[in-house]
Parts: C-alpha cells; sequence; structure tokens
C-alpha cells in the first residue's frame, strides 16, 4: 500500500500526456493552419512506385544487337514551380509538335492536394527532349540567362528506357515485339517474356519529383544470343522478297537449319514489320494473317512430303531401292482413285524411279504395302500431329488425322502418303527433314544460343526428338534423292555442291474441293550430300507466274544455297576432297 500513490500518479501523467497529443491532433487537423498543414502533406506525400528492370537485349550469334533499349523521355511539369504555363505551352508545342490548348491546360492547373505533377508527353526521343533541356539550363545559367524571358520553370524530365529494334524489320517475324507496358508480343519476345523483362520492384517514392533520391538499381533482365546469323538472315530475306514479286506468289517462307544441332540459322517469312511502329500491326498483318508462317501457319505441304513415306517403306524392309513397281497411272484405295501430278502411267519403275517422277501413284501403293498401323507409326515418329518445342510463340501443330480418328477415312491413307489431307507446319517438316540429314537422329529446332544472365552465361545445348529411322536409311534416302534432282537436271543443282531435296507442288482445298490452279509451291534440301552443313525450305503460297514447285521454290533453294555456302565459308566438294584426303 505504501506505493500506491506512485501508481496513481504514474496515471495521472499518462492521462494528461494522452489528452496534449489529443488536442496537438485536433489542432493540426482543425486549428487556423489546419488547410494549410494538409495541403504542404499533400506537397511531400508518397506513392508507390513499380520498378522495372532493363530489358535484356537480343543478339544474333555473332553478337549483332538485334533488338535493344534506348533512352526516351517523359516530360512533364512539377505545377507548384510553374509561373509562365504559356511559355512552357509555346516550347513543348514548338519542339515536339503537340497540341498547344492541351498543353497549356494542362500546365495551368494549380497546385493542390490532388495536383503536384502532370505528364505533358511521354516517349520523347532524346535528341527533342535535349533541346528543351538545353532552354531550361540556359535560363538557370547567369551567364545566358536573358532578363524577362518567358520562365519554363515547372518542366521536368524523367528518362526511362523503350524498346528499339536497329535493324527494323530484320527478322522481325523470329524477334516479335515489346509494347510500351513492357509485355511481349510473338516470337522470341514473348516466347522469353519472363527471361527478357527482369524482376520489377516496388518502392516508395515522393509524389513531388523534386523530392525523389536516386532510384534503386535493379538488375536487368537477362540478354539473348540467338542462333541466327544475321547477314545469312539478310540474304534469304531478300531473296524471298525478289521471288514472292517475282512468282507473284501470295507469300513465302524460307527456313535454314543445322541438321546436326538444330540451330535456325534463318527464318524469314512475309510480311514483315517494322518493330519500331509495332503499332501498324493490323495494318501489315490483317484478319487472320499469321505473324510467322514458319511455325503458325499449317499447310497441305503435298509432294515434298513422299520423303517421309519413303523413308518409312524403306526402314521398315518393306521395299528395297530397287524394288521394282509398274505405273499403270491409277491407284484403288478407300473407294478413290488415285492418280499422278500429270494423269500419266509411267510404267516400270524403282524407288528412285517413283521419287524422280514425283508418282502419286507409287506413294499410295507403298501406304497400303505397310499397312495404315505402320505407316502413321513412322509420321508420328517424325513428328507430325504435335508441336516441335520450337522456342517462339504461337507455335501450331498440324493435324494428322489417323486410324481411329471420326474422319478418319481408309482413302486419307492414299492421299497423306503424297502430302494431301494431312496438315503440317514449315517448323515440323524441317524437324522430321533433319532425321534424314542428320543420319537417323532429329533435333529439336531452336532459335537461344545461349543466355547471359547476372554476368554469366548459360549455353543451350542441343536437344533430340528421337530417332525415327536407321542411319543406314536416312544415307540410302539421301543418296536417292541425290541421284533423283541430278538425273532431272533439278532447277535446284547446285554447281559445285552436290545437294539431296525433293520439290512439292500441292493443291489447295477451298469450299469447293481441290483446284490445280491454286497450289502451294515448295522444296526441301541439304547439303553436301556427303557431311550435310544445312537444311533449306522454301515454301510459296499461290505463286501466279507458275504452280509448280520445280520452277518456282526450287529455284529460290538454288539462289539463296548459292550464297549461303558463301557465308558459311564452305568450300565447294571437290576442295573439300581434296583437304580431307591428304598428300
Amino acid at each position: 500500500m505504501s506505493h500506491g500513490w506512485r501508481f496513481t500518479m504514474l496515471g495521472y501523467a499518462l492521462a494528461v500526456w494522452g489528452a496534449a497529443i489529443v488536442g496537438m491532433a485536433g489542432f493540426l487537423m482543425f486549428g487556423p493552419q489546419a488547410q494549410s498543414f494538409r495541403e504542404q502533406g499533400a506537397l511531400y506525400s508518397v506513392e508507390e512506385m513499380l520498378i522495372t528492370p532493363p530489358r535484356g537485349q537480343v543478339y544474333d550469334r555473332w553478337g549483332n544487337l538485334l533488338a535493344g533499349n534506348v533512352t526516351v523521355y517523359e516530360i512533364g511539369v512539377n505545377l507548384p514551380e510553374v509561373e509562365d504555363p504559356e511559355a512552357i505551352a509555346r516550347a513543348v508545342n514548338g519542339v515536339l509538335g503537340e497540341d498547344y490548348y492541351t498543353l497549356l491546360e494542362r500546365a495551368s492547373i494549380p497546385a493542390g492536394p490532388n495536383a503536384v505533377y502532370v505528364v505533358l508527353a511521354n516517349y520523347v526521343p532524346a535528341y527533342k527532349a535535349d533541346i528543351l533541356i538545353d532552354y531550361v539550363l540556359e535560363q538557370k545559367d547567369p551567364e545566358t540567362a536573358k532578363p524577362g524571358a518567358p520562365s519554363l520553370a515547372g518542366l521536368v524530365f524523367k528518362p526511362h528506357l523503350m524498346r528499339s529494334y536497329p535493324e527494323r524489320d530484320l527478322a522481325s517475324n523470329v524477334l516479335g515485339f515489346v509494347n510500351r507496358e513492357g509485355i511481349g508480343y510473338f516470337g522470341i519476345e514473348q516466347y522469353y517474356q519472363d527471361l527478357l523483362a527482369g524482376q520489377p520492384q516496388r518502392i516508395l517514392v515522393p509524389v513531388d519529383p523534386n523530392l525523389a533520391t536516386s532510384l534503386p538499381e535493379v538488375p536487368p533482365g537477362a540478354s539473348l544470343v540467338l542462333t541466327l546469323d544475321r547477314e545469312i538472315q539478310a540474304m534469304v530475306e531478300d531473296q524471298l522478297d525478289l521471288a514472292v514479286e517475282f512468282y507473284g506468289a501470295k507469300a513465302g517462307t524460307v527456313v535454314i537449319m543445322d541438321p546436326e544441332t538444330g540451330e535456325i540459322l534463318a527464318m524469314a517469312s512475309t510480311p514483315r514489320l517494322d518493330l519500331n511502329e509495332y503499332w501498324n500491326y493490323q495494318e501489315v498483318y490483317p484478319g487472320s494473317t499469321p505473324f510467322n508462317r514458319a511455325v503458325s501457319k499449317s499447310y497441305e505441304p503435298g509432294s515434298v512430303f513422299k520423303v517421309f513415306t519413303v523413308a518409312a517403306a524403306l526402314d521398315s524392309g518393306t521395299v528395297q531401292p530397287s524394288t521394282s513397281f509398274f505405273d499403270t497411272g491409277v491407284f484403288q484405295i478407300g473407294g478413290i482413285t488415285i492418280r499422278n501430278w500429270n494423269s500419266g502411267a509411267w510404267g516400270k519403275q524403282d524407288i528412285t524411279g517413283c521419287l524422280r517422277h514425283s508418282l502419286n501413284v507409287c506413294m499410295a501403293w507403298l501406304g497400303s504395302e505397310m499397312k495404315a498401323d505402320l505407316f502413321y507409326q513412322y509420321l508420328r515418329l517424325f513428328g507430325f500431329g504435335h508441336n516441335t518445342g520450337v522456342d517462339l510463340a504461337g507455335e501450331a501443330t498440324g493435324r494428322l488425322k489417323e486410324p481411329g480418328d471420326d474422319d478418319w477415312y481408309e482413302a486419307d491413307l492414299g492421299t497423306n502418303t503424297f502430302g494431301q489431307g494431312i496438315a503440317v507446319t514449315p517448323i515440323q517438316m524441317l524437324m522430321g527433314i533433319s532425321a534424314i540429314a542428320n543420319e537417323g537422329q532429329m533435333v529439336v529446332p531452336h532459335l537461344v544460343r545461349s543466355m547471359v544472365e547476372d554476368g554469366r552465361q548459360f549455353n543451350f545445348h542441343t536437344q533430340y526428338a528421337g530417332q525415327p529411322i536407321s542411319a543406314e536409311t536416312a544415307r540410302t534416302l539421301t543418296l536417292m534423292l541425290a541421284e533423283s534432282l541430278e538425273s532431272e537436271a533439278s532447277n535446284a543443282l547446285v554447281p559445285g555442291y552436290r545437294v539431296a531435296g525433293k520439290t512439292g507442288t500441292a493443291e489447295i482445298p477451298t469450299e469447293f474441293g481441290y483446284t490445280s490452279a491454286i497450289t502451294n509451291a515448295s522444296f526441301v534440301g541439304w547439303g553436301p550430300v556427303d557431311d550435310p552443313k544445312f537444311i533449306v525450305y522454301v515454301w510459296l503460297e499461290e505463286p501466279s507466274a507458275s504452280i509448280w514447285g520445280s520452277e518456282t521454290a526450287a529455284p529460290l533453294f538454288a539462289q539463296i544455297v548459292e550464297r549461303l555456302v558463301v557465308l558459311l565459308n564452305l568450300p565447294p566438294d571437290s576442295i573439300r576432297a581434296g583437304l580431307t584426303s591428304g598428300p
């Protein structure tokens, strides 16, 4: 009890202290200077800001910049500092061309609790922002300031980064683009969005830009080194554009891949977009036009698909290259009659002859000899009917109808053998062909060679998608296809280099059925035959100068390969043979 008075005194003290706090709060809230305090508090309030790291850059395999960042400016006004709104509006209008009256309205907003800073323009190129910055600095410099000159006080310049594509539309179908919100669309930019964008951070900063201290550094996103070769890509785009115009094609696609690694050296498609002006997307790609036909558009490939039918027949032991077939010009299967491309009969042929003359009848016979289960088993092994896994956004699956599907009929076994009634993408065709060019080993196509993050480089390695055929079958078929091209003096032949390949001319289905007047013309080839270093896939849609792949796609293949071997520093066969034979 002797200490009770102490607790009583402590209670009184705490009560007085609490009352003082309440009184001060009331004074600040309702006293004569309450409004002033509220305005000052608003001026120095804070807001949450999302700090976006610099987006990772994208290079070709030799370090040429394909996608980077440039500094642009947000230009605004700190309203409490504005002295002459009209001068600010005139200056910004004169340099940027923005509407004078809109600028004047914004710069004239009275400063207050809810009005501290207003944006006048954003994404202003540095060279234009520098003009206004020089005006402001000139006014602040005692030596250059002119007495009575209109005041630009209050103008604020906030630098930030914007995605830039120095090569404009080069490889645009591969790269995709980034909008002003930092979101990647299509291609590499979308597929690797999270890696390229990095990890944003949220911080609190004063609303008043003059009170904001330097922002913390945020680690940039990962940079990517692509498998593309800038020089090869540019060459392919040039040759493709010339061919599309010369042959009157609706569109075109060319893809070049290393058959040993799956690295895509070039991937060109039409149309292309200046990625710095991505907002023109709807104009360049109206309706359902695919951004990248190589991965996003499936089609019926036609006779180029015959290489897979023959591969399956050889590998399964159904036939040998020398197996004899007598072509009567017709073959009945599933209630329909299969005819050759010229409706002719070619008589006695071996399997190489069936390829040389591109006989539909022979292919349908091979399908019937293998039976449906075996034939479609091989097509699945070659990767048809599902995605390749290429590292690009928007890959289409195509369509492989099989026995058991509601819409599969025995007639499909006949037409599928020569590439009709089956839907594939160029990238699927390329992956399947890699098994033939790479001694049976099928590689997964890819566009990224390495990633650079936190100062360390991580290399992407070759991935295999299986071995649908034996090495012996692959070598045998490659030689058969090389012989076929040579015996017919194909337009795809390249002086000094032995290549293997196959043309394709596919009728395009319409609402009235197939019509021979509208075709997909294609060619796939690889070489040199003794040690393939490239596969080139060419596809021209609806060429009007000629419907035949042998007269459109095959010459384009040759024109590209003639330049490709130079850019790859690949000597002619005779010179390579001399280098490897020794003294």
